[in-house]
């Protein structure tokens, strides 16, 4: 008996997918486990194999379409089953699979080039209106013409303020105030790009964070003479390069053991204690950005740490990961600093608390034992949601993370 395959909703915060490659066409044979679809959510693209044995009867989303969850993206059964019988007797309207737009430029619109003469009061005023007329010689006026030159702004020097030959001869634009600008060239034109799947939900989502959540913001600087030491001599001997990101995520979460009410969620009706520290990891990705979770982070040593990051960035560029490799997380860094951002904000990536910005390591004077002195120092930026959060809490975290990266070794006691 032929059964329906519907849109699967393979992250937590889908609401509809586009097939991004359909590896079966109709009328192929397909065996449970075989590969169906590839279709892009809103994090990555994914792998969708078939849950049953059949024949490819009928696509419901064509290639590069979009769909909701639930709704027909094929049948499967006999070859001689009644798709249109099983399709008249679905119950919900068959959902339309919704075109992904396609870029349209616009008509350039011609832009008609030609000076544009500015005037400004000149010094000498000799315009005419109902009482003066304008005194000027012919010859005088056949030369502005000639010239482009607004007559009424020459000072005449010849009898009664007449303008004659000589005055056209020395004028002198910048003296009288008046300048010619020219109009720029050039075509109006612009490129509808469609929304990808994942700049949807971010866009949602950051939206419903921004307005549900009360944010606030703390900032330290810190000094990272010691932090950069450390780093040297561990990547000396590690098998791995640490990155000083790997050094800001370990201090956090070694800061959020000592300081649980920052590891803490909102649930309208209580507020959520997490006695586990799973740290994401903000990544920038081609079409907006991704949250990889580095699990039981106070448990890994560095290395660990650095590994598992640098294994969750490659994927999520690569769009690899999967639904358990960006849920769970209960606290988020975001690090500008490698790409020259001294300082930022960011929007707490809800439900949790607090999310941490970090920026890039600057080298600047700074003051040691009474004395002005070269320093590396780098700022980091706390928001929190005030719900949960208080101002004093907050700071009392940032107080322990900059002890630690100012100090490495604290944060492996």
């Amino acid at each position: 008996m032929a059964e329906i395959v519907r849109m699967p909703k393979l992250s937590d915060t889908m609401t509809d997918g586009v097939v991004a490659k359909w590896h079966k066409k109709v009328g192929d044979v397909v065996k449970s486990g075989e590969l169906l679809a590839d279709i892009e959510t809103d994090k990555a693209t994914m792998e969708f194999e078939s849950f049953q044995d059949g024949v490819l009867l009928y696509i419901g989303v064509q290639e590069t379409k979009s769909a909701p969850v639930n709704a027909i993206l094929a049948i499967l059964g006999a070859k001689d089953d009644d798709v249109q019988a099983l399709l008249a007797n679905e119950a919900t309207p068959i959902a339309v699979a919704k075109p992904i737009a396609t870029p349209v430029i616009q008509a350039p619109a011609p832009v008609i080039v030609a000076p544009v003469i500015e005037t400004k009061v000149a010094h000498t005023t000799t315009t005419t209106n109902n009482d003066v007329r304008l005194k000027a010689s012919p010859l005088a006026k056949a030369i502005a013409a000639d010239k482009g030159i607004n007559i009424n702004n020459v000072k005449g020097s010849g009898d009664d303020g007449r303008v004659v030959k000589r005055d056209l001869d020395n004028y002198n634009p910048a003296a009288s105030g008046t300048h010619t600008v020219y109009a720029t060239v050039g075509e109006e034109s612009f490129t509808d790009v469609p929304v990808s799947q994942m700049r949807k939900t971010i866009a949602r989502r950051l939206t419903e964070s921004k307005q549900g959540a009360p944010h606030f913001y703390l900032t330290v600087e810190l000094d990272m003479e010691n932090a950069m030491a450390a780093r040297t001599a561990m990547n000396a001997i590690s098998e791995v390069k640490i990155s000083f990101n790997d050094l800001v995520i370990k201090a956090c979460a070694a800061a959020l053991r000592k300081h649980p009410k920052v590891n803490t969620s909102w649930r309208n009706e209580f507020v959520r204690h997490n006695n586990h520290i799973h740290i994401g990891m903000a990544v920038a990705v081609e079409d907006g950005l991704l949250v990889p979770v580095i699990r039981f982070a106070d448990n890994k040593s560095l290395a660990q740490i650095a590994t598992e990051t640098k294994d969750l960035g490659k994927r999520a560029k690569d769009k690899k990961l999967q639904p358990a490799d960006w849920e769970g997380n209960t606290f988020t860094v975001s690090n500008l600093g490698m790409l020259g951002i001294d300082e930022f904000t960011s929007i707490i990536n809800t439900p949790e608390s607090c999310i941490l910005s970090v920026g890039a390591i600057r080298q600047v004077p700074v003051v040691k034992n009474n004395q002005v002195v070269p320093g590396n120092v780098m700022k980091v930026t706390l928001a929190c949601d005030h719900r949960t959060v208080d101002g004093a809490t907050g700071a009392q975290f940032l107080q322990t993370l900059k002890a630690m990266i100012e100090n490495p070794v604290t944060m492996l006691v």
